[in-house]
């Protein structure tokens, strides 16, 4: 599709998903082979698992959604400086995903990430714009760029600047928090978010770009606090960008159903009849009048999965902490005609 060429090209030339500020001071060097670039990151990102440990012993594993845990940061120290502590790559929070590499197919990278605690909130898309503090360093310890306060970024690039590739997938492994209080100070301490940290090859992180006091093809970290999320509609037709992924492998630019170039995530009228998508589905939320609140997420899901009718697709399950109850979200999408296609996606509805 045209728009994803352009994003792909935009992406090709200027690399600007990037989880740093637009400040930040970067240049470019001449393309080295990937596969022979991944296999020194691995070696090197393995090294620093096995000469390093974290502070896990700061943490409390036997009631990790405790609220004593929920400033807990990842500090990493040499083993050197106490070879009594279990190296990271021997710690059962150590696990790992395969990452596809974003401009060429079939090359794999092996991330490592370690999961302190998943969270207990929202489930976390790839089209969704996350709100994070974190801290991006080398293996060698140079830190390029810290965020303490909450930072809010998109995870795919559309128009505007999202994340690296290996950064955004760390992120996929982890949900929101649930709930938070107010510091006092205009700050909030949030409760159950995720905690974790990344290592990431640099074919899935800046590659041949030079950070400012990081050198080109360098594996960097992540360290990261997933506090929030909120779901993206990107053409405003009522249905999450992330819902407009109809054949869910995780590309919304190749599900364009009315073959306009315009892929249905940025289509007001998916399916070209005329009739925008916003007016051939209607959106619900629950409790509806005369309803007892959700009070927990688990009961939200069970009315869902009792009542729902035809059509009908679950958007979210959102925690209100003003009101300390959780309200579910839908839309119904009628087939008006019985085809099994719904409307909106339906050109030969209405004829």
């Amino acid at each position: 599709m045209k728009l994803r060429k352009i994003a792909i090209v935009a992406f090709a030339l200027i690399i600007v998903i990037a989880s740093c500020t637009p400040d930040d001071d970067i240049t470019t060097a001449d393309l080295r082979d990937r596969t022979e670039v991944y296999a020194e990151d691995l070696e090197e990102i393995e090294t620093f698992l096995e000469t390093h440990f974290y502070n896990y012993e700061d943490f409390d594993f036997t009631n990790p959604y405790s609220v004593a845990n929920d400033d807990f940061e990842i500090v990493f120290t040499a083993l050197s400086e106490d070879p009594t502590k279990t190296a990271i790559i021997d710690r059962p929070e150590l696990k790992f995903k395969m990452v596809e590499d974003p401009l060429e197919e079939g090359l794999f990278y092996k991330m490592y990430y370690i999961e302190v605690r998943q969270g207990l909130g929202q489930d976390v898309h790839f089209i969704d714009r996350v709100y994070v503090t974190y801290e991006g360093s080398s293996t060698g310890g140079v830190i390029f760029d810290s965020v303490s306060n909450l930072q809010d970024f998109e995870l795919t690039q559309v128009l505007s600047g999202g994340v690296v590739t290996g950064f955004r997938e760390a992120l996929l492994e982890f949900k929101t928090a649930t709930s938070f209080t107010p510091n006092g100070d205009g700050t909030d301490l949030y409760h159950n978010h995720g905690i974790g940290a990344a290592f990431i090859p640099s074919g899935i992180g800046y590659f041949a770009q030079v950070l400012e006091d990081v050198s080109n093809y360098t594996p960097l970290i992540f360290k990261f606090n997933l506090f929030d999320r909120a779901l993206l509609d990107h053409d405003g037709d009522g249905i999450p960008s992330f819902l407009e992924d109809l054949d869910e492998d995780l590309d919304v630019y190749d599900d364009d159903t009315n073959e306009d170039d315009a892929p249905n995530f940025f289509d007001s009228d998916d399916d070209g009849d005329g009739i925008n998508t916003a007016d051939e589905i209607e959106l619900k939320s629950y409790p509806e009048e005369g309803m007892a609140d959700f009070t927990t997420k688990e009961e939200a899901q069970a009315y869902f999965d009792a009542n729902a009718v035809d059509g009908e697709v679950m958007i979210e399950i959102d925690y209100s902490n003003a009101n300390a109850n959780y309200t579910l979200y839908t839309f119904i999408a009628p087939d008006s005609n019985g085809n099994g296609i719904p409307d909106y996606l339906d050109a030969t509805y209405p004829e």
